[in-house]
């Protein structure tokens, strides 16, 4: 193992697991909330305990569907290193799978990348009954110790009370590599920024430019409830010492004047805290409907201003460190075809979001850096 890594000679199975080990089971269960896993993702872990995206007891009263959604792990990540030469899970969840436009496995699973940042690549991901809440499921079996850096992504449209993970007894376990810098990319938006409809945890856009920057993201997307509420801007601010805030809530504002309203304040009420980072705000991807539709057309033309004009207006006043970019372009040609229906994107739509993202991203952080 690496210099920064920790042998673990006894591995015990921790007494407060309530998934229980299956008959025969020649695996060591650890709980990733114990060093030296790390797991990236929730900004109120420490403090909570918890797998969930805000705060369990909030300063301000949030929206009940936010507070609700915040319980799935949309952009949640384990961390670690290891030579065991077998690698399984076990997940509790809140309830089974059941959305018909996206698989189980992306709703519900977890999948596994391997490799140091800036280098990982897909290996596998979790085998389950969708109707079941608790699964184990094995990720890799080589036969023999091979060392690898390990990041295990959480379901996106799914809560998570419980997970471990299993290793070969004689295993070690280390730290995973750390970021470049220690500051978060916080993305808040819609369900598309929650990862609908990705196959898998790995292909949400957050995650996927996870691979890409290293750094921690923080996946704020909420499915159908990204309104910009002020009372969610406030509790945004609280997660300290971020890289950039991106905002892409478009989808779910709400009428022309509804977003000429929420914008103006929503960041302001985040500069207060931090007047300085970066903050993105991307517009809508282009839906197959805004062709044929004139109603959406006309709405989404009419938003889109809204937010130029707002960003043009905030530079104009003296804060050059607030951007827009037009998302109706992430998508590229085809747009249409890279959704399930119509405006969630597959996983070809959310590599094209990520890929026309990232360069956009790393001029701003190196912007900051400078």
């Amino acid at each position: 193992m690496t210099n920064n890594s920790k042998r673990i000679d006894v591995i015990r199975l921790d007494e407060n697991m309530t998934i229980k080990p299956t008959v025969h089971d020649s695996l060591q269960w650890l709980s990733p909330l114990e060093k030296p896993f790390h797991i990236a993702g929730f900004a109120w872990l420490g403090q909570d305990k918890r797998y969930r995206r805000l705060p369990t007891s909030p300063t301000l009263s949030l929206p009940h569907a936010v507070d609700e959604l915040a319980n799935c792990t949309a952009g949640g990540q384990i961390r670690f290193r290891t030579n065991s030469s077998r690698l399984s899970l076990r997940a509790k969840l809140r309830g089974p799978s059941d959305m018909y436009h996206m698989p189980a496995t992306g709703q519900s699973g977890f999948d596994c990348y391997l490799g140091e940042p800036g280098d990982q690549h897909y290996l596998s991901t979790a085998r389950f009954d969708p109707a079941s809440t608790e699964y184990e499921a094995e990720l890799y079996n080589w036969g023999e110790k091979r060392e690898f850096c390990v990041t295990l992504n959480f379901p996106l449209y799914q809560g998570v009370e419980e997970v471990w993970i299993g290793v070969e007894p004689d295993a070690a376990i280390g730290s995973a590599p750390s970021y470049a810098d220690d500051k978060p990319i916080v993305i808040y938006g819609t369900s598309i920024t929650q990862g609908g409809c990705a196959t898998r945890p790995g292909m949400a856009y957050s995650n996927i430019l996870s691979r890409s920057i290293p750094l921690e993201f923080m996946n704020l997307g909420f499915s159908g409830n990204g309104k910009g509420e002020p009372e969610v801007a406030r509790t945004i601010a609280e997660i300290p010492n971020p890289a950039m805030l991106i905002l892409d809530y478009e989808a779910n504002s709400g009428t022309i004047e509804d977003i000429s309203t929420t914008l103006p304040q929503f960041i302001p009420i985040y500069r207060e805290r931090h007047p300085d980072v970066p903050i993105v705000v991307v517009s809508k991807i282009r839906f197959a409907g805004d062709r044929y539709y004139e109603e959406m057309r006309i709405l989404h033309e009419g938003r889109k201003k809204v937010q130029e004009e707002t960003v043009m207006r905030l530079r104009q006043r003296g804060d050059v460190n607030v951007h827009f970019v037009d998302g109706s372009n992430l998508l590229g040609e085809g747009a249409e075809e890279c959704t399930v229906d119509g405006v969630h994107p597959t996983d070809l739509g959310f590599l094209r979001m990520a890929t026309s993202l990232e360069p956009v991203i790393r001029e701003l952080l190196a912007q900051t850096k400078n």
